[in-house]
């Protein structure tokens, strides 16, 4: 049986030389951080490495760059000390946001009595940006706004520079969860009126259990976690330097290979939507998928002409074949109540079809994609 995995958007392989230098981190740079004898020192100097190469390449200052366990701590750092520290009154986000913002956003709500606000969607589910600049229009209290970049599960870009410009020309905080973009693609901090941005590790080829928030200087907000003065005093606890060591790599090589990846990840995405709709006649392609400049590389949220029960043993058919994809994301694949981005945009008949999100990386093949795809066939005419 072939092995096939096709569920990058939930995490992805990690590189050979991500794995290699974490391994000679744990061998050779195991003092504390905090420490300040040759050993602790040792791994602090690399630690600050770290930082200042991705401080660098997204055109930011170290100081700006704080290293989490993931993107989930730092959406939920950011979010609660905005509201916390800044005084934010009212949020504005989508109903298409990672949980990660939209359960925190839900949580503050009920905890701090702050105005939550849902940004419309176009008909492709991306959100709208008058129906942004309507509602920073009709409140002048202090605003957060909460938008993701990439969408993960349906790809839906959205015009980061035109939505953070809108958010300076209303003095409203602007927070971007990047976590399905950073590494994916190019970032100017200085030239991008975003406030907060985070990342993942494990969503560019590095490790899981690291990743890093962007807080732009002289923003005051506070620590969430308390304890010692680790990260400059925004994250109390020791830090995992192997796991900085190898997010730092990770983010090495997927900017150094950028371009080069980006033109064959694209490729089998076209490959995959175009075989697709040979081998499944009235297959439907969610959200953007279809529009380049508008849409991830990186994935295919396909709405496949299967009937409820067929859908209902997709996944597992796949599974069998050894085929690795999700229904809705990973974080939803043991929900019974589905994925609520597609609740959000897909109109009653597609609703009762499968929905499948197929995410690729640079490990991936036409030859394994044709393999998908003759499963997917051979599945829909038995």
């Amino acid at each position: 049986m072939q092995k096939v995995y096709l569920d990058s958007a939930a995490t992805t392989q990690v590189r050979e030389q991500v794995i290699a230098k974490m391994q000679e981190a744990l061998a050779m740079y195991y003092g504390n951080p905090s420490s300040t004898h040759s050993f602790g020192r040792s791994a602090k100097t690399q630690i600050e490495k770290a930082r200042k190469t991705i401080a660098k390449r997204l055109n930011a200052s170290p100081s700006e760059i704080i290293f989490t366990s993931g993107g989930t701590e730092a959406d939920n750092m950011i979010l609660r000390c905005a509201v916390r520290d800044l005084e934010i009154k009212h949020i504005i986000t989508s109903k298409i946001e990672h949980h990660a913002v939209l359960h925190t956003v839900e949580q503050l709500e009920e905890e701090y009595g702050i105005k939550v606000s849902y940004v419309a969607l176009n008909e492709c589910g991306t959100p709208s940006i008058e129906s942004l600049e309507t509602l920073l229009k009709e409140d002048d209290s202090k605003t957060l706004v909460s938008l993701m970049h990439v969408n993960n599960e349906i790809g839906n870009m959205i015009d980061i520079n035109a939505f953070a410009d809108l958010c300076k020309e209303y003095d409203a905080f602007f927070h971007s969860d990047t976590v399905q973009s950073v590494g994916h693609w190019d970032w100017d901090l200085k030239e991008t009126n975003v406030d907060f941005i985070t990342a993942a590790a494990h969503k560019f080829h590095g490790p899981k259990g690291i990743g890093f928030a962007f807080i732009r200087k002289n923003i005051p907000i506070k620590q969430l976690i308390h304890g010692g003065e680790q990260e400059r005093g925004f994250r109390a606890g020791t830090e995992p330097f192997h796991n900085i060591v190898g997010l730092e790599e990770a983010f090495i090589q997927a900017y150094d290979n950028l371009e080069e990846e980006q033109k064959y990840v694209t490729g089998l995405k076209e490959y995959f939507m175009e075989s697709l709709e040979k081998a499944l006649p009235g297959v439907k392609f969610n959200g953007n998928c279809a529009f380049k400049e508008k849409s991830t590389y990186t994935l295919v949220n396909a709405c496949l002409p299967l009937s409820e029960e067929k859908g209902a043993l997709l996944l597992f058919q796949l599974d069998i074949k050894g085929i690795a994809c999700s229904k809705g994301s990973a974080c939803q694949s043991g929900s019974a109540s589905g994925s609520h981005v597609l609740n959000e945009i897909l109109n009653d008949d597609d609703a009762k079809r499968p929905s499948v999100r197929f995410s690729f990386s640079k490990y991936n093949t036409k030859e394994e994609l044709d393999y998908v795809v003759a499963c997917l066939k051979e599945f829909a005419n038995s």
